[in-house]
């Protein structure tokens, strides 16, 4: 395999991330450019790290230039991730919801294997069962991401040992999960029947979505320039109504400068809500 990238052929794969998909790269990014690639490669039969840049910039090959993308999306995740924003859910914001409405809407963007969107599936259920006289009637999540492979383990549902291990508790599993003969663990459909999955490029429009009165996009942004930032924050504010909420990560914020949001302070964490 050929061991650098030279700087032509890293230029030119960073201006196609950027274009492709608004992941913006940087300088000195070589070695992590060629580890994501190195699984694509040996899958096309490449051992040249720089041929193989050639062959995705000439597009010839979708699956490959598609494989190619895939593998430069971060997609580390796991249940209930950081605990605070789920917690500030239950707690906080959707108390605030029921106290106008019974039907509620979340988007979940990036959502990689489907632990975040259902993990709100969860945390939606847990809220009802506690709150039987503030509970919502009709749930709608829809969990988005650019990857087609992400996406389809996140339909499955299926998930397995360490998969579960991470950040979800006995309880939980037990409760929403069902285990498999293989040591696989399915979840349950009461929890699935809450979401439905859609491939998503958030540079591109999203408007046919249709409203939301909550969105996660929680550790994505940090991808972005600030162009591309303020772009994806100005359409997601167009898919929410006046008191529609933001939840981003916690390396995340949204500037002052787009002050159409107001942050809300928690205890632990914050939120944003469109004015």
């Amino acid at each position: 395999m050929q061991n650098e990238i030279s700087e032509r052929a890293y230029s030119d794969f960073a201006a196609f991330l950027k274009n492709k998909l608004g992941i913006t790269l940087g300088e000195n990014k070589q070695y992590l450019a060629k580890s994501r690639l190195s699984i694509a490669m040996r899958e096309f039969d490449f051992d040249d790290v720089n041929k193989f840049i050639e062959a995705i910039l000439r597009g010839h090959n979708r699956s490959m230039v598609e494989r190619a993308l895939e593998s430069m999306t971060t997609n580390e995740t796991f249940w209930f991730r950081d605990v605070y924003p789920f917690e500030n859910l239950k707690q906080s914001i959707l108390p605030k919801i029921a106290k106008t409405k019974r039907s509620i809407r979340i988007w979940s963007a990036a959502c990689s294997h489907g632990q975040e969107a259902y993990s709100i599936a969860m945390t939606l259920l847990e809220y009802n069962r506690l709150n039987p006289s503030l509970a919502f009637t009709n749930m709608e999540i829809l969990a988005s991401d650019i990857s087609d492979a992400v996406l389809n383990t996140a339909k499955a549902g299926i998930y397995d040992e360490l998969s579960v291990s991470r950040g979800l508790s006995a309880e939980m599993k037990s409760k929403y999960f069902s285990h498999n003969a293989d040591n696989t663990w399915t979840i349950k459909p009461e929890v699935k029947r809450l979401v439905t999955f859609k491939k998503q490029n958030l540079l591109e429009s999203y408007s046919s979505q249709g409203s939301f009165d909550l969105v996660f996009c929680r550790n994505v942004l940090i991808y972005f320039d600030d162009k591309d930032k303020a772009n994806i924050l100005q359409k997601i504010s167009a898919q929410l109504p006046v008191g529609g909420i933001v939840v981003l990560g916690a390396a995340e914020s949204i500037p002052s400068k787009q002050d159409n949001f107001k942050m809300e302070k928690l205890p632990q964490g914050l939120y944003y809500v469109k004015q």
